[in-house]
């Protein structure tokens, strides 16, 4: 019973760290994409053009968080989902028959999603840098 709890705050605290390691690349790429899209007119897109600048205008904001705490978040997903897959049994259902056949509790496929978006973000940054 303690290591079924245990390995819960253990899913939980990797998925806070993965978003809280994700988010800077997530909030740089967003902005790339309304600058991109929108007018320059208009205060949304002078938003994203001022945070594009702020991290292009600094060397060491590219390399760590476009490219390393993605990374970082990566491997700490792909570890806790595969202590999960490996040594978690199934979960009783708690909620009603029709949430049953979600085969994992929240906080795993939460660190699912993060693990999936963090690769998805490392892919479009190693393509921009192949491109250059």
């Amino acid at each position: 019973m303690r290591y079924k709890v245990a390995m819960r705050a253990m899913t939980r605290a990797v998925a806070i760290v993965q978003v809280a390691f994700i988010l800077p690349a997530a909030l740089f790429l967003t902005s790339v994409l309304v600058s991109v899209g929108d007018p320059p007119q208009y205060e949304l897109a002078h938003l994203a053009q001022r945070i594009v600048a702020w991290y292009s205008g600094k060397a060491w904001t590219l390399e760590f968080l476009l490219i390393l705490l993605p990374f970082v978040a990566l491997v700490a997903g792909c570890t806790a989902l595969f202590r999960n897959w490996r040594g978690e049994p199934r979960p009783e259902p708690v909620l009603r028959a029709s949430l049953a056949s979600i085969p994992a509790p929240f906080a795993t496929l939460f660190v699912g999603w993060a693990t999936l978006t963090s690769a998805s973000i490392l892919g479009v940054v190693a393509l921009h840098m192949l491109a250059n």
